[in-house]
């Protein structure tokens, strides 16, 4: 039966409820099968404690063996049978919640029973198991009593996590424990995470309405009835979440003590933390409250195992007994052995004695004394387990120190003599995520911690997420760079949870790489993951998840962004395809894999991009303050949970990654609206910096990538963009003179057109560079600059040393030196052309002639006989915006070809070109053929429809149309879902219209006319009414005749139910005209009152789209641009002169330069989380919870205090019976005559004790 019951396995235990037959085969129950006779029931009774007649014939039959036993034994006299009794309970009126229960036998593995609560019942796995031994039967439990377990224990065991472990009966101490837990469950939070479990061990012969239980198939639930349910029974309490009915065989004996010792010993070696993560065992408590002399066995044997006891001193019992022994005669005997050091044989003697003296006191009605006395000499010999606990005097509230502190004890005396005695406070502190205890008793000062300490406890806060945790361990000696290595980064991945989003997408990409994605389906995808995590254990480390399947999750979340990362770490920097790539990550992952013995090169946003990918808001908060880089690091977090959000399925899940990206988005405006306050200049830099850390990325091109529309409206990152808008004019330069200086472009050398001043820009450069940065119109680098500021011209100067002409490119311009100073009418042209207000201008200029010459074309001079001149040049133009899109597409920008015409596709007006080059090239073939002309014709004419549309982007820029634009294409949204529910009515009222008027019309021309166009027009109130009502005189002529209806007349009218087509129209006229307009109008007002306030904030995000299009164009517009395409074609291609604006708004710094920025972004990083802080302790919440701290500190004075009133007021009364006790003797020697003292006795100083009493 045990090798069977040892089987048991995840399989087993993950039946459904409907499937429990397997519970009977692998436990087992308990029945008496030897009729015992108690001597003092008259033969009525076994001494099992059931009557004879429950006993079976085979009890009963073998009169001679059981006339020779004298005593009892479940092992010997019962036998093992199924069990009868389990699945769920409910109690009858108590509650709604159902408990777990199991009859088993009293030698059943403990193992099995463990793998049943946590696998089948889910019970949570627990970090610290309390198991409370006493305080049973109907004896009444003090009050201070009640309260350490209100306040203390279930409170201390809320906050850990724990297993509080009793008889699980309505009785005594079990029933106050019940109570408690139901309490503070009902006041806790219903997500809280750490849930106490009660669980009842009770024996099976002592519960009340046992019966009740039994049903051999398994009871789900059953129905439980307590009587009377005020008074203590030996019923089970409805506050229990499982129960555990031991059996030996007897009937109303207390007892089952060791299956439970057996289960609290297994327990204590399992793991802590999720899926037994955790750094230690969990710690299991035996707390002892009250207690009969019968436990002392019990206590002994748990000790014998190293298992720590806490005794509750003053409840009375065997708990009073062992405080006196451990409290007194540990004193006694250091003071025996510090003055006697010639052997140990005469204090054991005397504390023998003593022992044996206090076991007559405490239990005078005990008959075996002797006995009693070995087993609290054995328990004296392992007092360093017990601790002993005087509740009465020091108060509930520390009690979940004095656990610790137990546990701690008992894990010193257990650990080795090398081990730092304080590494388990510190596990078990993690594990109970008690970071107030942690800093109060442990890094208060007098610890000198090592990295080798702390490094297994801080694996253990980052997989179980406890940030304060990984604050505390890195503000006291754990040095990141030394911990976090690219093999340990793996296997915090590794950790993650099943069930998550990240967790499935690592195991995409895991059965991608292991070549198993040709055989495992779409919709099997999390059968293979799971088939696939189910073999890591078997297969080693070559399917385990590693850097490069992280690098895949991230490329897909972060896009074409930035580039690939950990690729540099694993050797594939310079491979572009994936098919590629994986062939070697394969290759690299089936060898030594060297690089995980090496540092992370930026361990803090490692660290920062794994909190973020598994959704721990804390956790990443506190990483984002650790790494550098943090304007862009908290737009990387927002990008990334905004895309992982997309592929979350649960609704929370989804909101709680929005709601954190919103909150990177913040950190990143509030952080750089700091750095813009500080410094306008080299905040301008940090924008456009190029990031070594995020793939060489900018924040710019973050912030676009994570749809951060707040961050973006931020007026330093506008004023950035306006001034690259500008290029080297004056912002306030007005349009009109604009306009005036593109016709006639002499006047830019007049001053009509203000520009920055090129002597203020020189001498800025020449000079000491200023640290405020005000007046930023310099350096304008002869037109190549869009824009200027003196701190980059000094930061480029200190990177000169080893930077090649590539390296230093500022807004695409790779030129870290000047170049020759060219002559003013060159400088003055290229100044005004080359900006790209200048470039968008003539762009909007030409392509309102390019409207015009269209319409002119489609209206005038679209002849069938062949195309004129003016088509001609229509056609060159057209061809010329070809041109500079396939220019946009694929000779624009760094990344490969695919990713740019996917960059190029996701664009909406991108969309819209291609739509309109297509339809203008289709149009124009069938315009080249006769019979295909019309055809030609009507196609041109849509697609001047969609050239015209094109306006609508070009005017976005505009900063009064531009936020309107936003709530148009916010209300065309609407306008779908309103053609929705119009089109349904119209297809109910059109159909059912036309089969009222018309009883047969074949004609599919008139149907769809009058089914759908009809209905269409009464909304505007087209309504035919000579048609529709009969009443009416109609003058269409009309026939009945079949034959010439089908031939095409128009059919007769049906009269008969012309009166329901009359109220069909009222309705429909009703709904569409009342109803769903209003309702049209609600929607655009909610929208245009949503939108409104936000549509600055859409513009100005858009506003950047179309700032980095117009920088990338050239100076012509179509179709004088076909010039500067020859130009381009034969720089790039001929001449091979690399393009100065190929990266758009990219600074890359080196050496001085950016550590000189990095440091002045993290001091305004420091800056901006004290001015947090600041803010957070001043709010009424932060000065609530330090007014409560100061308040229990004056609580925990007075309670302190009111111990030295106690302690003064039993030494007064000792002084007085001392002073009593004299008095006697002095008046008993002065009434004898054989002593004759010298001198009369002193007289008492009543003075003394007035004047001090009156101080």
């Amino acid at each position: 039966m045990r090798d069977t019951g040892e089987e048991v396995d995840g399989g087993k235990i993950g039946k459904s409820e409907k499937d429990q037959s397997w519970i009977p085969k692998i436990i087992k129950k308990r029945v008496c099968t030897t009729f015992v006779e108690d001597s003092f029931s008259n033969g009525a009774l076994c001494q099992c404690g059931g009557e004879r007649e429950t006993h079976g014939s085979v009890a009963l039959g073998d009169y001679f063996s059981t006339a020779i036993v004298n005593h009892w034994d479940s092992a010997q006299h019962s036998s093992e049978y199924p069990t009868d009794a389990f699945g769920e309970l409910q109690f009858a009126g108590a509650s709604k919640r159902h408990s777990y229960f199991l009859r088993l036998s009293w030698d059943t593995p403990p193992s099995m029973v463990y793998t049943l609560m946590t696998a089948h019942w889910g019970l949570p796995s627990p970090n610290l198991v309390v198991s409370i031994v006493g305080g049973e039967g109907r004896t009444k439990v003090k009050t201070w009593v009640r309260e350490v377990l209100r306040q203390g224990l279930v409170k201390a065991s809320q906050s850990t996590g724990a297993w509080i472990l009793t008889a699980g009966l309505r009785e005594g101490v079990g029933r106050c424990v019940g109570e408690a837990v139901r309490d503070h469950a009902t006041a806790a939070s219903s997500v809280s995470l750490n849930k106490v479990v009660a669980l009842g061990i009770a024996p099976w012969g002592l519960v009340h309405n046992r019966q009740q239980l039994v049903n051999p198939q398994g009871s789900f639930p059953a129905k439980y009835y307590v009587q009377n349910m005020s008074r203590d029974s030996c019923c089970l309490d409805n506050n229990y979440q499982a129960f555990l009915l031991v059996d030996d065989g007897s009937v109303g004996r207390r007892g089952g003590t060791g299956f439970r010792a057996k289960l609290e010993d297994y327990i204590s070696h399992q793991r802590t933390g999720i899926w037994g993560s955790g750094s230690i065992d969990i710690p299991v408590l035996c707390m002892l409250i009250s207690g009969e002399a019968s436990m002392l066995e019990r206590v002994d044997l748990s000790l014998k195992n190293s298992m720590p006891w806490l005794v509750l001193a003053g409840s009375g019992g065997l708990a009073d007994f062992l405080s006196d022994v451990l409290d007194n005669l540990s004193s006694a005997t250091v003071a025996q052995s510090s003055g006697e050091g010639d052997g140990e044989a005469g204090p054991s003697v005397d504390l023998k004695d003593k022992v044996a003296e206090r076991v007559k006191k405490h239990f005078p009605s005990e008959p075996e004394t002797d006995k009693l006395v070995e087993r609290a000499l054995s328990i004296y010999q392992n007092r360093d387990f017990i601790t002993i606990y005087h509740g009465e005097q020091e108060g509930p509230n520390d009690f979940d120190t004095v656990l610790l502190k137990t546990l701690v004890g008992a894990s010193k005396h257990r650990a080795s003599v090398e081990g730092s005695p304080y590494n388990e406070e510190l596990k078990l502190a993690v594990t109970w995520n008690r970071v107030d205890i942690a800093k109060s008793e442990l890094f208060n000062g007098d610890i000198q911690w090592r990295y080798e300490d702390l490094e297994d406890s801080m694996t253990d806060a980052l997989i179980n997420d406890k940030p304060q945790f990984v604050r505390l361990f890195t503000e006291n000696g754990l040095n990141i760079l030394d911990y976090l290595t690219y093999g340990r980064l793996e296997s915090l991945y590794r950790s993650v949870a099943d069930g998550t989003v990240l967790y499935y997408q690592l195991q995409r990409r895991l059965v991608e790489r292991l070549g198993t994605t040709a055989s495992a389906p779409a919709s099997n995808l999390q059968d293979s993951a799971s088939k696939v995590s189910a073999e890591n254990m078997q297969s080693g480390p070559v399917t385990e998840i590693s850097l490069f399947e992280v690098a895949r999750v991230l490329e897909l979340l972060m896009g074409d962004i930035c580039q690939p990362f950990y690729y540099d770490v694993l050797g594939l920097e310079q491979i572009s395809s994936k098919r590629r790539a994986l062939k070697r990550a394969t290759k690299l992952l089936r060898g030594d894999c060297l690089y995980r013995g090496q540092r992370c090169l930026y361990p803090w946003a490692s660290l920062f991009i794994w909190a973020v990918l598994q959704n721990r808001s804390e956790m990443a908060t506190f990483f984002w303050e650790m790494t550098g880089e943090s304007v862009l690091s908290a737009l990387s977090g927002c990008k990334i949970l905004r895309e992982l959000s997309k592929l979350e399925a649960e609704a929370e899940n989804k909101l709680s990654m929005k709601e954190l990206a919103q909150k990177f988005e913040n950190l990143a405006h509030d952080m750089f609206s700091s750095c813009y306050r500080s410094n306008e200049s080299r905040s301008f830099t940090l924008l456009i910096r190029k990031s070594p850390v995020w793939g060489g990325t900018t924040c710019l091109q973050m912030g676009m990538g994570a749809d951060a529309r707040l961050f973006f409206s931020h007026d330093g990152v506008q004023s950035l963009l306006s001034q690259i808008w500008w290029g080297d004019m004056k912002r306030n330069t007005d349009v009109w003179s604009l306009l005036l200086t593109f016709f006639c472009p002499v006047l830019c050398y007049t001053n009509i057109i203000a520009f920055r001043k090129q002597d203020d820009q020189h001498q800025g450069e020449e000079e000491k560079p200023t640290e405020d940065g005000q007046g930023k119109d310099s350096d304008s680098l002869y037109g190549h600059t869009v824009f200027s500021f003196s701190d980059i011209k000094h930061i480029e100067a200190d990177a000169q040393g080893a930077i090649s002409p590539r390296s230093a490119t500022i807004k695409g311009i790779p030129h870290p030196r000047r170049p020759p100073k060219r002559p003013f009418i060159v400088s003055r042209w290229r100044q005004f052309w080359f900006a790209p207000v200048t470039a968008f201008l003539g762009n909007v200029l030409m392509y309102f002639l390019f409207l015009l010459l269209f319409a002119y074309v489609l209206l005038v001079d679209f002849q069938p006989s062949g195309p004129a001149i003016t088509e001609y040049v229509l056609y060159f133009w057209v061809f010329t915006i070809v041109c500079e899109e396939i220019r946009e597409t694929v000779f624009l920008g760094t990344r490969t070809w695919r990713q740019r015409v996917r960059v190029y596709i996701q664009d909406v007006w991108n969309k819209c070109d291609l739509i309109a080059i297509v339809l203008f090239v289709l149009g124009v073939i069938c315009r080249m053929f006769t019979w295909s002309y019309g055809f030609g014709r009507d196609v041109l004419c849509v697609d001047y429809m969609v050239f015209t549309l094109r306006l609508i982007h070009i005017f976005a820029i505009h900063k009064q149309l531009g936020p309107k634009i936003i709530i148009v294409g916010k209300m065309m949204k609407d306008i779908f879902f309103f053609l929705f529910f119009l089109m349904v009515w119209l297809m109910a009222y059109g159909v059912a219209n036309q089969a009222l008027l018309y009883s047969y019309d074949p004609s599919l021309d008139r149907i769809f006319r009058r089914v759908f166009y009809r209905p269409y027009l009464h909304i505007f109130g087209q309504i035919p009414v000579e048609e529709m009502d009969v009443g009416k005189q109609w003058d269409m002529p009309c026939t009945d005749n079949v034959t010439l209806i089908e031939s095409g007349q128009e059919p007769c009218r049906t009269e008969y139910s012309n009166w329901l087509v009359v109220i069909l129209l009222i309705v429909f006229l009703l709904v569409t005209n009342i109803l769903l307009i209003n309702l049209l109008i609600a929607m655009f007002s909610h929208t245009f009152s949503e939108v409104q306030d936000k549509s600055d904030i859409y513009w100005k995000f858009q506003r950047y789209t179309l700032i980095v299009q117009y920088h990338s164009r050239p100076s012509l517009a179509p179709p004088f641009i076909i010039l500067s395409h020859i130009n381009l074609f034969i720089k790039r291609v001929i001449r091979k002169v690399p393009s100065i604006k190929i990266h758009h708004f990219v600074l890359q710094l080196r050496g001085k330069a950016a550590n000189r920025l990095m440091t002045w972004e993290t001091i305004q990083k420091e800056d901006f989380l004290t001015a947090q802080n600041t803010i957070q302790k001043s709010s009424d919440s932060e000065r609530l919870k330090r007014m409560s701290v100061k308040v229990d500190g004056v609580l925990k004075h007075m309670t302190e205090s009111r111990d030295f009133d106690h302690r003064l007021r039993a030494l007064e009364n000792e002084m007085e019976y001392c002073s009593n006790a004299l008095g006697w003797i002095v008046d008993t020697l002065a009434q004898g005559s054989t002593f004759k003292p010298p001198r009369p006795p002193p007289t008492p100083r009543d003075s003394f004790v007035s004047s001090s009493t009156s101080t």
